[in-house]
């Protein structure tokens, strides 16, 4: 095991030999990385934090840390996250709270780029991008593949969908559609999909052509919500089917 000598890893905490710890981290008796880990420097690890293999996490990062909650009382609560993500500088996600569902989750193959903050009671998915000071309130989610453009703040209870890119500066306070591209230029809207994105990501042009009609329904068709999810239904594909039941579990409401 690589640990400096600046360093404190608590007793009771488990780091396998792969790891790498840099100078000056502190590591709490509660925490368990796993296999290949690498914490450059100024890293703290805190509370009930269970991590998978080969993450890499940039200084002064905190991760695991009480959640910034005054109704929290200490109470044992967990953050967990998976594989292969890079957490860059200065970068904070609390753990969970009782009032919510006790853990925080962070899936794999994440980036999190600097002074990003993730809160308590958040569940981000896998191959998600959190761009430069991009903000979760607790208890957001943001599903797989999702990008939260720099100096987003995403409101409590929250839902981001699956593929969404949100550019920067958009204040998030109802859900994001699934493949869709949401920004603020005067007032918050969805422009249509994240074509680029879906592109890069190797959708096909049908998978596209569906999309595109899914969201001409429910963006510029004059149809109401209702409406234009009956007429999502009907189309073919499991991209159409999961925009439908995105819309209709949506608890605060689309970004339209």
């Amino acid at each position: 095991m690589s640990v400096h000598s600046s360093s404190v890893v608590a007793p009771g905490a488990v780091v396998p030999a792969s790891c790498t710890v840099g100078p000056f981290c502190t590591i709490g008796p509660e925490v368990v990385l796993g296999e290949g880990c690498t914490l450059v420097s100024h890293v703290v690890l805190d509370g009930r934090t269970r991590m998978g293999a080969r993450n890499i996490i940039h200084p002064f990062a905190a991760l695991g840390v009480s959640p910034q909650d005054l109704k929290y009382k200490g109470e044992p609560t967990e953050l967990e996250i998976g594989d292969e993500n890079d957490i860059r500088e200065c970068v904070t996600i609390s753990r969970g709270t009782t009032e919510g569902c006790g853990v925080t989750r962070l899936g794999s193959n994440n980036l999190l780029m600097a002074y990003a903050h993730v809160g308590h009671d958040c569940l981000v998915g896998s191959h998600c991008i959190l761009a430069n000071s991009a903000t979760l309130a607790g208890h957001v989610t943001i599903e797989d593949f999702a990008t939260v453009g720099a100096f987003c703040p995403v409101h409590q209870f929250c839902t981001v969908g699956k593929y969404a890119f949100i550019g920067g500066g958009t204040i998030v306070t109802q859900d994001v559609l699934p493949f869709s591209l949401t920004s603020s230029k005067r007032e918050n809207k969805a422009f249509g999909m994240n074509r680029v994105g879906l592109r890069r990501r190797g959708f096909s042009p049908e998978r596209l052509q569906t999309l595109q009609k899914a969201f001409r329904y429910l963006l510029a068709a004059k149809l109401n919500t209702t409406q234009a999810v009956e007429k999502i239904k009907e189309l073919e594909g499991e991209d159409a089917a999961l925009i439908a039941a995105f819309v209709e579990n949506s608890k605060r409401g689309v970004i339209k």
